[in-house]
C-alpha cells in the first residue's frame, strides 16, 4: 500500500518501551511502572505525552496517506455530519436556540480540524454527545431562574471547567481512568452502539427511529397532513423510510464484503469498492430517493439557510427570540454576536462562583467522557503502536472547552461510536477477518472535518439527504460496531449450545457456568447506566455510574471470581498471552503459529515485517 508503513504493536520487547521512528527508544514515565514518576513532577506527564506522540509520530501520521485516507474520510464525513445536525436541532430546541445546528456544525468542524493537527491520539472524534446537551440545558434553567444571560453563564462554567481540566492534566488525574479495565470500556461502549442501534430503529422514549414512522403521530406526518390533507398517505412514506434506512445498512454491510469474494476484476478495485462501502451505499439510496421516487414525501433534514447564529434577536439588548417572543414584530432586530459578553451578568458578581460550582460536575462529565473513551480507544485490543496522550489531549480539551464557550458554541467530547467506527476503518484485516494492523493518520480527522467546514457554507447540498438514509448509517454503525463487543460475545453464549461455542481462550479454559454469571454481573452494571441515563432528572450522573464500574471491577469481583476467571475474561492481551503460556502452552503454541501465518501473509502482499522495518530504517540511518 503506498504511503503506509507497517509497524506491528507488539514487536516491541518491552511493553512500556516506545520507540520513535527511527528506531531510537524514548523513556515512557506515564507507563504503568512510572505513574507514580510522573505525579511527582507537577506536568511532567504532559511533556512525556508530547515527546511520545507529536514529538515522534506526527511527521507520519501527516504523511500517511493513500486511497483508504479518502474512503474514510468520506465515511467518518457522514457518520459525523450525521448525528451534528440531529443534535444541534435538539440544542435549539432545548436553549431556546441560544445554541442551534450552525453553532454545532461550527464547533464541531473548528475543533476537528485543531484536534487532528495538535492533538496526541489523532484517531479520536469529538462531538455532541446527549449526557453534555443535558447538563447545558440544566444550566440553560439554572440562567433563566437567576435572571442572567445563558451564554454568558455557560461561559463563565467553560472557563471553570478549562481551569479544572488543565490541573486535572498537571496532577495527572487520569491515572484513574487508566485503571479501568475491559469490563467497564465495553460497559460503556455498549451502551453508545446501543444508543446508536435504537436511534436508528425506533427509541420507544422518542419519536426517533425508522419504525415511529409508521406511527400516525409522528410529527413529520402531522406536518405533511396538514400541508397536504388527505391526499398524504403516511404508510408509503413509512414503507419508503424503512427501505431506505435497512437498504443503506445492509447495502454498505454487502459492499464491505466485496473485499473477500472473487467478484470485480482485481484486489484494487474490491479494495476501494469496500473502503468507500458507506459513501456508495448514501449517494445511491439517496439518488433512488430522488429519481424513482421523487413524490414520496420522505422526511428531510433540516438545516438552516444560511451561516450566522441561531438566536434572532427582538431588541437591541438581545434578550428575547424573534419571533417567539414578539409575534407582532415584522422582522428580527438583528442576531446575537458570535463573542458572548463575559461581563453581562445584570450586576451579578455572584453568579462567576454559582458558576465555579456548577464548573465541578461539568468537568466530571467532560473529562469521564472523554477519558472512558480514550481508553476504549488506546486498549491494547485495538493494536494501535503510537501511543496514547491523556494529560497532554486534556488540555487541548481544555483549550476546545474555553474557546467554544467564549463564542456560544455547546462542548464537545470524545464520542465513542464514531472513534469506535474510524479505529474499525483504518483496520487491514486477513480473510478471517483478524487484524493485521491498523494505519494510524492525522489525515482522515483533518479531511473529514474540513468536509463539515465546507458544509456549513453549502447546507442546500446537505439538505438533498433523506432523514432515513441517516438513520441507516447509524444503524451500519452499530451494527458494524457490536461483533467487536466481547461483552456482546458473550451474551450470545446464553442462546448457544455448549458444544456448538466458538473456541476461544475464555470458553476453553472458564466453565460455562462462570462466563455466564461474570455476563450477568456486567449487564446488571450497563442496566443500571442505562437507566439512570434515560431519567432525565439524574441522567446528568450517568458518567459517574460509568465511574463505580471501576472499583466494582478492583473490589467485588475479586470476592466473586477467581484470579485465573478474571485474567481470562478480562485481562490485558499481555496478561492473556502470560496465563496461556504458563497454563496452556499448546494453545499458546497454535496462537504463535497463527501469527506466523499472518505475518507471512503480510509479507507475502507486499508489506514489511516489523523486524524487517527495524532494520530497513538503521540501513537508511547508516548510509
Amino acid at each position: 500500500m503506498p504511503g503506509f508503513s507497517y509497524r506491528q504493536p507488539n514487536a516491541r520487547t518491552n511493553p512500556t518501551e516506545v520507540r520513535d521512528g527511527s528506531g531510537r527508544t524514548i523513556d515512557d514515565d506515564s507507563s504503568a511502572s512510572g505513574n507514580d514518576a510522573v505525579s511527582k513532577t507537577f506536568g511532567r506527564g504532559i511533556v512525556q505525552d508530547f515527546k511520545r506522540t507529536i514529538g515522534t509520530w506526527w511527521f507520519k501520521e501527516m504523511t500517511n496517506f493513500n486511497t483508504k485516507t479518502v474512503a474514510v474520510s468520506f465515511f467518518l464525513f457522514i457518520a459525523v455530519i450525521a448525528p451534528t445536525i440531529t443534535f444541534g436541532a435538539v440544542y435549539a430546541k432545548a436553549t431556546n436556540n441560544y445554541i442551534g445546528a450552525v453553532e454545532l456544525l461550527l464547533a464541531t468542524a473548528w475543533c476537528g480540524i485543531f484536534y487532528s493537527l495538535v492533538s496526541g491520539q489523532p484517531m479520536m472524534i469529538n462531538g455532541g454527545t446527549g449526557p453534555v446537551l443535558t447538563f447545558q440545558t440544566v444550566c440553560y434553567d439554572i440562567a433563566k431562574n437567576l435572571d442572567v444571560p445563558f451564554l454568558t453563564f455557560n461561559a463563565w462554567i467553560g472557563i471553570w471547567v478549562c481551569i479544572y481540566q488543565v490541573l486535572a492534566a498537571f496532577f495527572d488525574a487520569n491515572r484513574l481512568i487508566k485503571k479501568a479495565t475491559r469490563f467497564t470500556d465495553e460497559t460503556f461502549a455498549l451502551l453508545i452502539v446501543s444508543i446508536f442501534l435504537l436511534g436508528a430503529i425506533g427509541n420507544p422514549s422518542s419519536k426517533v427511529g425508522l419504525f415511529h414512522y409508521f406511527g400516525t403521530d409522528h410529527p413529520h406526518h402531522e406536518n405533511m397532513i396538514e400541508e397536504n390533507g388527505s391526499e398524504y398517505d403516511y404508510m408509503t412514506v413509512a414503507l419508503l423510510s424503512l427501505i431506505l434506512g435497512l437498504g443503506t445498512a445492509f447495502f454498505a454491510i454487502g459492499l464491505r464484503q466485496i473485499k473477500f469474494s472473487a467478484f470485480c476484476c482485481n484486489d484494487y478495485v474490491r479494495t476501494v469498492i469496500t473502503d468507500f462501502a458507506i459513501t456508495i451505499s448514501v449517494v445511491v439510496m439517496t439518488a433512488l430517493r430522488h429519481t424513482v421516487f421523487e413524490d414520496v414525501q420522505v422526511e428531510e433534514l433540516k438545516v438552516p439557510d444560511t451561516f450566522a447564529t441561531s438566536f434572532s434577536c427582538c431588541t437591541a439588548d438581545c434578550t428575547s427570540y424573534w419571533p417567539t417572543e414578539c409575534p407582532d414584530q415584522a422582522e428580527a432586530w438583528g442576531r446575537r454576536p458570535w463573542v458572548v459578553d463575559l461581563f453581562d451578568l445584570n450586576d451579578k458578581i455572584y453568579v462567576i462562583f454559582i458558576a465555579a460550582g456548577l464548573g465541578i460536575p461539568a468537568f466530571i462529565l467532560t473529562f469521564l467522557d472523554n477519558g472512558i473513551t480514550w481508553h476504549i480507544v488506546n486498549h491494547p485490543s485495538n493494536r494501535l503502536s503510537h501511543g496514547d496522550a491523556y494529560n497532554y489531549d486534556t488540555c487541548i480539551s481544555a483549550i476546545m472547552v474555553l474557546v467554544n464557550s467564549l463564542l456560544g458554541l455547546p462542548w464537545l467530547v470524545a464520542s465513542t461510536v464514531p472513534c469506535i467506527m474510524h479505529i474499525t476503518a483504518m483496520q487491514e484485516k486477513n480473510t478471517k477477518g483478524e487484524v493485521k494492523y491498523i494505519q494510524e493518520s492525522r489525515l482522515t480527522g483533518l479531511f473529514t472535518h474540513t468536509l463539515v467546514l465546507a458544509c456549513i457554507f453549502a447546507l442546500s447540498v446537505i439538505r438533498l439527504i433523506p432523514l432515513p438514509v441517516l438513520y441507516g448509517v447509524f444503524l451500519f454503525m452499530g451494527l458494524v460496531a457490536l461483533p467487536g463487543q466481547q461483552f456482546w460475545q458473550r451474551f450470545l453464549l446464553f442462546f448457544q449450545q455448549p458444544t456448538k461455542m466458538d473456541k476461544n481462550h475464555y470458553t476453553k479454559n472458564v466453565p460455562v457456568e462462570r462466563i455466564h454469571k461474570y455476563t450477568l454481573v456486567q449487564f446488571f452494571f450497563f442496566a443500571v447506566v442505562c437507566v439512570v441515563r434515560e431519567i432525565k432528572a439524574i441522567s446528568i450522573a450517568f458518567p459517574v455510574m460509568v465511574l463505580l464500574c471501576i472499583p466494582a471491577r478492583l473490589y467485588l469481583h475479586p470476592r466473586l471470581f477467581s484470579a485465573d476467571e478474571l485474567i481470562l475474561l478480562d485481562g490485558s492481551p499481555e496478561e492473556i498471552e502470560d496465563w496461556l503460556l504458563k497454563n496452556d502452552p499448546e494453545e499458546m503454541a497454535a496462537d504463535k503459529a497463527q501469527k506466523s501465518a499472518q505475518a507471512q501473509h503480510v509479507a507475502d502482499n507486499g508489506l514489511a515485517l516489523p523486524a524487517q522495518l527495524d532494520s530497513d530504517e538503521d540501513d537508511e540511518q547508516e548510509a
